[in-house]
Parts: C-alpha cells; structure tokens; sequence
C-alpha cells in the first residue's frame, strides 16, 4: 500500500514513541533460549490520562520482569511491545495496527480510556487477536464481541453500586454534572437507564468539558434546585476535582459522589480538603490493608500494592490495578491454552472462571467478557485524605 506524508508521519511518530519506551524483553536463565511470546499494550503514558495510564504502563513493566526472572510462559520469555497514544485515538488506531502488521503480537493488554480503545477495537477484532481493554464504558463489552474482553467495573455497575447505597441511605432526589468525554457521557447514560430501579429521580442533569475549568455555573443550577438531597459526578480526568472543590467552595453541603473513575490518590491530591466526605464505588485495592484476613482478595492486593510500591516509590492505584488484572489473566490463558495460538488464548479468557485479581473475582463466559458484578465494588468514602469503608452506612 502505497504511503501518504501523513501517514509516514504516523509512522515515523510512532516509531520514535516505541524507541522512547522500548520493547521489554528481559532473559534470564537457559529457558530463555526459545523465541519470545511477543504481547502487545497501547497505554495513555502521557497527555490527559497519564494519570490512568502510566500506572498501567509501570504495572505492565513490572509483572513481564517478574514473570521473564521466574522462567516466563510456557519456557518462553515474555516480550511486551508497549506504545503510549498520549489519550489521542487516532495515535491509539495507528499503534494498534502495527503491533498486528508489524510486530505480530499474540494478544494485547491496554487501551486507557474508553475513547482509544474504541478506536482500537476493529482492529483487534479484524485481525482476531484477543484484547483486554483496561477502560471502563459498557459500551467495550456490550455487546459482546469475539475478541474484546476488559478488566474494569463498567459504568453500569458502579451507577448501580451508588444507587443501592443512596437507597440505603434513604435519597430518593438526586442531581447529576457529568463530563462530556466517553467515560463521563456513557456514565451518565447507563445511571440514567438505572436510576429508577432504585426509587430515584434525577432532578437536574448537568455537564461540562473536558477543558473546563470552573464548573460553578452547573453547580449553582444544581444548588438552587428544590428537594436534590445528593449530587452524583460521572466523569475522570481532572474535571471530578474541579467539581469537588468548587462544590466545597459553594457551601453546598449535600453528600456528593464521584465515580471509580477517580478512585486513585492524585483525584485526592488535586481535590485536596474539599474531598472530605466524597463517595465512590472502588476495587478493594484501595484498602487492602483494612480488608478482613479471610477476604478472598486480601492476599492478591497486599502483594500487589507492596511490588508496585517498592518498585516505584508511589501510592497504588485501581487504574494499574486493571493493568494487573489484564496481564495476569493473559498469561494464565496462555498457561491454560498450551499454546501461543490467538484463538486458543481467546477461548481460555472467554473460560476464566473464579479469577481472585485486585479488581475482584472475575468468572466470564461467552455472554460477559467482563464477569465482575456490584459485589466486587467497595463503597468508600474519603476521610482525613484516606479510604473508608463506607458499605450500607
């Protein structure tokens, strides 16, 4: 196919991208004479979503080195082919296509945000080439297609594990300020088709840009409108703070709730004060050290977050947590399949059943390509710039 400027620029620009980051590839010990196992990630490292993604990027990194010093799958090291799109889809496609036309990946673990992965989908899907999407939008995995499965809670889920705790807690008028990038917009859609199973109304339904950066007008709609006794933030990114401190800055004193789209210690950093008293549903990767001894999750995310800890001096987040969970139910695919063969890696994740991961206990089948529910969510609420336990209180 002959090339055009523009794309020999994509190319050139993701070349240079992929010398920054590198190919990891690490061999150790004799069993490392075989070929490598060639497996492929597309990240948002940098740009709007770094925040998401470069934990991922460090998980990633991290569990291929430990994997590669243990002897690697199947007597074969581990080789991750790793690209950052900077949160641009189209850069996000461009990297997606290469890994299959170039660098003849088996399978692929990434896509930060809900917009690059859908970007990426078709790709995967035309190439068959099985995909583990760390972003949160239902619309990934509804409907299901073949070859695209995901890690994270959906949007669906976490509207629903906020509204039982708004019933339990007797709310029955609520406002919403969602954000209009993919994660916020498809949020708002899936609360909004749920919200009445739950004997509640939203009274006021409002939103903001992904650039915005004062959201007091929407607030002030939803301050002065009668009866809301709670406001609920679908969104990520930095729009979620902003929304937080603003609505700390309008006195308006009702329990406010974002969603596990900010369930990391930077959404804590940026709110600051103002994000005392917050809400939201999250992975109990959060408060591993308050799980319970026999939480059937305690041991896989106490070790998780002392690795990634150790290895990069910062506080774990759900966000790398997917990233774990994407690239260790890989690897026991290809443990289970016996092979390197797409198709049989696909039908062994389609097969994973009672996975313990530091997402929550993942069981999926040929109709759920996610296979995680409501009781994988933990309700915490932010207290003294820490997480708390917060379920049916």
């Amino acid at each position: 196919m002959p090339q055009t400027a523009g794309s020999r620029g994509l190319r050139a620009a993701a070349v240079a991208t992929f010398a920054a980051l590198a190919t990891i590839t690490v061999p150790t010990g004799p069993s490392h004479a075989a070929d490598p196992i060639r497996i492929g990630s597309v990240v948002s490292a940098t740009g709007p979503a770094s925040f998401l993604g470069d934990p991922e990027q460090k998980t990633l990194k991290l569990y291929v080195d430990q994997l590669n010093k243990k002897g690697g799958v199947l007597g074969r090291p581990i080789e991750l082919v790793l690209y950052d799109d900077g949160g641009d889809a189209n850069k996000a496609r461009t990297f997606a296509t290469r890994l299959i036309e170039d660098d003849k990946v088996v399978a692929m673990v990434g896509g930060t945000t809900t917009g690059t992965t859908m970007a990426m989908i078709p790709v995967f899907e035309d190439a068959k080439v099985p995909f583990i999407s760390l972003a949160g939008a239902i619309e990934i995995v509804e409907p299901v297609r073949a070859y695209v499965f995901k890690t994270p809670h959906t949007d669906k889920t976490a509207c629903q594990k906020i509204f039982e705790d708004m019933k339990a807690r007797g709310l029955t008028k609520i406002g919403m300020i969602s954000g209009t990038d993919g994660f916020g917009k498809s949020m708002r859609a899936q609360c909004l088709k749920v919200v009445g199973d739950y004997g509640i109304t939203v009274a006021i339904d409002e939103s903001y840009g992904p650039t915005d950066a004062d959201m007091t007008p929407q607030l002030n709609k939803i301050k002065n409108t009668a009866g809301v006794q709670a406001v609920l933030n679908p969104g990520f990114g930095q729009g979620p703070a902003i929304v937080t401190r603003n609505y700390a800055q309008l006195g308006i004193g009702l329990p406010l709730y974002q969603s596990h789209g900010v369930a990391s210690k930077s959404f804590v950093d940026l709110a600051g004060p103002a994000a005392e008293g917050v809400r939201l549903p999250a992975p109990a990767l959060l408060i591993a050290d308050k799980l319970a001894d026999t939480d059937p999750q305690k041991a896989v995310v106490t070790e998780y977050k002392k690795s990634y800890e150790t290895a990069t001096g910062q506080p774990v987040s759900t966000f790398g947590g997917y990233g774990f969970d994407g690239i260790q139910i890989l690897v026991k695919a290809i443990e289970q399949a016996k092979s390197t063969d797409s198709q049989k890696i696909r039908d062994a994740i389609e097969a994973t059943k009672g996975y313990v991961g530091a997402t929550g206990l993942y069981t999926m089948s040929p109709t759920d390509h996610l296979g995680l529910g409501t009781e994988s969510f933990r309700m915490l609420e932010i207290r003294g710039g820490d997480w708390v336990p917060q379920e049916k209180k």
